[in-house]
């Protein structure tokens, strides 16, 4: 199930960067960023209150919201320089070198989160490198 739901993900990815680019013409990145994360709070909240999960919040450890809070303010960040990119950037150019953020992942889980890395990883990881680089330049 996990494969679909990262298929869904790139799917909406793809669409949130098409509609951030036409949404931020014209307009400050950081307004536009502001916009956004205030409709994704709304929905994030909305999700979690219509599933009756609000009583899941008790079960947070400290661990759990220091690293959720890092990772909140990681995702605004990236957020920001988003929408700064898109504001005078392709979008067809932007979203590939963001899509980078792939490889860093790769990266940092194996050297942070101990995870295995294999030829397959490995390869397919230089291929998206590649990819971003033939479209940047």
């Amino acid at each position: 199930m996990w494969k679909f739901y990262a298929l869904l993900s790139a799917f909406f990815a793809a669409l949130t960067a098409i509609l951030a680019k036409v949404g931020v013409k014209g307009i400050n990145g950081n307004v536009a960023t502001a916009v956004r994360t205030g409709v994704v709070l709304f929905l994030a909240w909305g999700i979690v209150l219509f599933a009756g999960q609000m009583k899941d919040i008790r079960e947070l450890t400290k661990t759990n919201w220091i690293f959720l809070i890092f990772s909140g303010i990681a995702t605004g960040l990236s957020w920001i320089f988003y929408f700064k990119a898109l504001e005078t950037g392709n979008v067809s150019k932007v979203a590939p070198i963001d899509k980078l953020s792939v490889v860093f992942v790769m990266l940092l889980s194996f050297l942070i989160l101990k995870e295995p890395m294999n030829f397959k990883t490995i390869a397919g990881g230089l291929l998206i490198l590649g990819g971003a680089i033939v479209l940047v330049l």
